[in-house]
């Protein structure tokens, strides 16, 4: 349904030129010693995802301001709708970052290619054949 946006890409994974496979070795995130192991090129389409040496070191910037939104997250929920203390939405908010930072480092660097790369239909309906 979402095939052929950015959120499909961002949330999937998926080669942001033509969506028909993962930029990463290993599809689960939790998967420690692979979680930032990338594809060099995209095996449908030939999309390079590295453009530049160091190319997603900048996907730290975005981590942070995706780190924050998830910590904003846990503390209205823990706090506001929970009524907890202030140390127990602390804690709320450590326990968060630390179970989903896999998630929050590959999320990083799907918004950071994203923002250099967009979906091309005619290379995806090539790339399926």
């Amino acid at each position: 349904m979402l095939k052929g946006t950015k959120i499909y890409s961002i949330f999937t994974g998926a080669c942001p030129k033509c969506h028909n496979e993962s930029m990463y070795k290993t599809k689960n995130p939790y998967h420690l010693s692979d979680v930032l192991k990338i594809n060099d090129n995209c095996s449908k389409c030939g999309t390079r995802y590295r453009l530049e040496p160091s190319f997603f070191y900048g996907s730290m910037y975005v981590s942070y301001g995706v780190g924050i939104a998830f910590a904003v997250a846990a503390f209205i929920i823990s706090y506001v709708f929970l009524n907890s203390t202030l140390l127990t939405a602390f804690l709320a908010i450590v326990g968060t970052l630390i179970l989903l930072g896999p998630i929050i480092m590959r999320l990083s660097r799907n918004i950071w290619i994203n923002m250099f790369m967009s979906y091309d239909k005619a290379l995806a309906e090539k790339s399926k054949a």
